[in-house]
């Protein structure tokens, strides 16, 4: 099997897939244990079923199973590249910010080539610090920087993430494809991208029995298509996005496709399909003028006037020309609003329940009277069942967040992770309708949950946030959906950034905000301010043709204010989008711990950066009453500016948004355990020690060893599978 396809196994579920022939007991426990030991200097071990299994291979399978997953593991954590730091020594040696500028300006008046150069900016009274020619480029070579670090000493706060037995990697392959295809929420786009590798092998296997998401229906169509299989097609707009996806676009139509020239059997699979759609129900015309555009565009690659007998599929193309008009729903219920009967909207919405419950905050804040409030709760009602899960949790976060003061901020996120905030001037809605509809959510979604039995809850778990969207979650490992909340527990905190730059000369700052309870910015961290009370930066570097890296060492017991926000900046060169590769992320030390500035098994995330925008904020950390810290996740992109992006030009931006970002509660996982607690046969907090012999249904950050092989088990890497369908 194609190693890429177990590799992602690994990074999907912690399961190693192992062959379940030719195993002799014991055979190979030298090998095996070898690879636990190997696997442990970044922060994973094989639990002891896995550890047992391997020993029964031959010693040559144990070895290749062994780089293929130490490869993976490295780069899930991000020890796949070479971190250097532009100060040696960090976090000692790190000079006074004015001081290491005057010593470059020195280096370079005793550089006969930079001299004279240097001399005509300093006559002028400004000095670019990028002309300088011992400024922002690594002065020692790597090898240099781990002679200059000693050994890390162990500590018992080191994460040690356990990887569990997989089946073979046949099973293995097909159960990961299953899930992501058949996932109830939009997926990411590293997921989507996985799941696009996977359908291509999978096409003729076992597949899902319902694929809900319309753009992993489209992925798997157009394999489908490919291995000559039926399509799965009940929308006009499938067609499109099955047309964006043969053409390696955009299946979730944010962006244009450019699409491509397709084969004659290719083109009359998706006219016959759109036919077959428009032929079974005419009135799915009304979706076509919402992407008119495209339609025409992908016209033009179909030639659909070859096919006269398909004249459904023809009256598609005519109505994006606009010479057949089709009212949309959407107009008609702008119809009626405009008229003010909301009621008669509500009844019009009732035929797309969907399209009713993303309108229930308009409807409802509309409504005249009680009458009109009342008909609007009594279509969400009588439509509830007809709903997915991700939008009835969706509302229901919403509807929480209607209640609070007026004069709150709105953080707008799109599906790209782009950020922008408004004040929210809408008018409150009124309590008995929002009360009532909260209640009618919550008992649908409890209805569609099921029997949990002995429930087993890692306390951690219950903070996190409900994945509703793949696309509110950054890929990575450690990594949790925008919202979540999660305990920091540790002395030092220590961030980093890597990227490698495609093309030209890329610079990315990494900075740390440390604002007041009040969001009043008190200091901060970044290559204009090295060294504080609080920590050091590890200087800036300015170009990264083999990669770079920058770190932020911050002692937390220091930090005089109530917020930290750490953020990266696009200073020049590719953004996040366009950069080969980069990423974010942060380790937990204690205090008296050595080792380099970048130890594999004392980091907690490493989040990818591929976003808009040109600054990124992946999340805050936040003191509580007690003086204990927290994260919270972000995961958002601001627009910032085309260039010289700095932590002191977007500090009240960062203040504005992080302040509406920590108001906002989004629900959480512990939203779900109050519904499931009436129907569990028992509820207990997992302590650490060992699980019930009996099977559990298990929630937690990460999977413990020792659990009944039939237990439920449900972690951030699988936690989209608990959103009801």
């Amino acid at each position: 099997m194609d190693h890429r396809l177990t590799s992602l196994v690994v990074r999907h579920t912690h399961r190693v897939p192992v062959a379940s022939s030719g195993v002799t007991p014991g055979q190979s426990v030298a090998a095996a244990r070898q690879l636990d030991s190997a696997l442990m200097s970044a922060g994973f071990k094989l639990s002891a079923e896995l550890l047992e299994r391997l020993a029964g291979l031959p010693e040559a399978a144990v070895v290749e199973t062994g780089r293929r997953t130490l490869d993976t593991v490295r780069e899930m954590v991000g020890d796949h590249v070479r971190h250097n730091t532009y100060f040696r020594d960090f976090p000692a040696g790190v000079p006074d910010t004015e001081d290491f500028w005057l010593s470059c300006i020195a280096e370079a008046l005793a550089d006969e080539a930079t001299r004279a150069g240097t001399l005509d900016q300093l006559s002028e009274g400004v000095v670019d610090l990028l002309t300088l020619p011992s400024y922002g480029r690594y002065q020692h070579t790597y090898e240099d920087m781990l002679a200059a670090h000693d050994e890390l000493i162990e500590a018992a706060g080191d994460r040690v993430t356990v990887l569990h037995a997989g089946g073979t990697p046949d099973s293995e392959v097909t159960a990961l494809y299953l899930a992501l295809a058949g996932s109830v929420t939009p997926l990411g786009e590293e997921h989507l991208a996985d799941l696009r590798t996977l359908a291509g092998v999978c096409a003729e296997g076992p597949q899902p029995a319902e694929i809900p998401v319309r753009e992993n229906r489209a992925i798997v169509n157009a394999a489908r298509l490919k291995a000559g299989r039926p399509l799965l097609l009940d929308t006009v707009t499938d067609v499109l996005r099955l047309a964006c996806a043969l053409s390696d676009g955009d299946v979730t139509l944010r962006e244009p496709t450019r699409f491509v020239r397709l084969s004659r059997p290719a083109r009359r699979a998706l006219l016959t399909g759109l036919d077959a759609v428009v032929g079974a129900s005419p009135g799915k015309l009304a979706d076509v003028a919402a992407y008119a555009e495209r339609w025409k565009r992908l016209g033009e690659r179909l030639h659909p006037h070859e096919y006269p007998r398909l004249a459904h599929a023809a009256a598609v193309f005519a109505v994006a020309r606009g010479e057949r008009r089709v009212p949309s729903l959407e107009g008609r219920v702008e119809e009626l609003l405009a008229r003010g009967e909301v009621a008669g909207a509500a009844q019009l919405l009732a035929s797309a329940p969907g399209r009713l419950y993303r309108a229930l905050d308009r409807l409802l804040r509309t409504a005249s009277d009680e009458a009109e409030r009342d008909a609007v709760v009594a279509a969400a009602r009588r439509t509830a069942g007809q709903v997915s899960g991700r939008v009835l949790l969706s509302v229901r976060e919403h509807l929480h967040n209607r209640c609070g003061a007026s004069d709150r901020q709105r953080v707008f996120v799109n599906r790209a992770g782009g950020a922008w905030v408004a004040a929210d001037d809408r008018p409150r809605l009124p309590e008995t309708g929002r009360a009532a509809l909260v209640a009618a959510l919550d008992a649908e979604t409890a209805r569609r949950l099921p029997d949990p039995g002995h429930l087993l809850i890692e306390p951690g778990m219950l903070d996190v946030a409900l994945p509703l969207s793949g696309r509110a979650a950054a890929s990575g490992f450690g990594v949790l959906p925008r919202g979540s909340v999660s305990r920091v527990e540790g002395e030092l905190l220590r961030f980093f950034v890597y990227w490698r730059q495609t093309r030209r000369d890329t610079d990315y700052d990494l900075s740390a905000l440390m604002l007041s309870a009040e969001y009043k910015t008190l200091s901060w961290l970044s290559w204009t301010a090295l060294a504080a009370v609080e920590g050091e930066h590890s200087g800036d570097v300015t170009e990264a043709p083999d990669g770079a890296s920058e770190f932020i060492n911050l002692r937390l017991g220091a930090v005089q204010g109530a917020y930290i926000v750490p953020q990266v900046n696009v200073f020049s060169g590719e953004d996040f989008e366009t950069v080969e590769e980069s990423f974010f992320g942060f380790m937990l030390r204690d205090a008296e711990q050595r080792g380099l500035p970048f130890e594999p098994r004392t980091v907690r995330l490493k989040s990818e950066l591929r976003g808009p925008g040109r600054v990124a904020l992946p999340l805050a950390f936040a003191r509580d009453a007690d003086g204990r810290w927290y994260a919270k996740w972000l995961h958002v992109y601001l627009k910032g500016s085309p260039s010289a992006n700095r932590v002191e030009a977007n500090r009240v931006t960062v203040s504005t948004l992080l302040r509406g970002a920590m108001a906002h509660e989004s629900l959480t996982v512990g939203h779900l355990v109050d519904l499931l607690g009436d129907r569990a046969s028992s509820v207990t907090l997992w302590d650490g020690t060992t699980p019930p012999p009996h099977p559990v249904t298990f929630l937690g950050l990460t999977r413990p060893e020792g659990l009944h092989p039939d237990s439920r088990v449900y972690t951030p890497e699988n936690l989209r599978d608990m959103i009801p369908a």
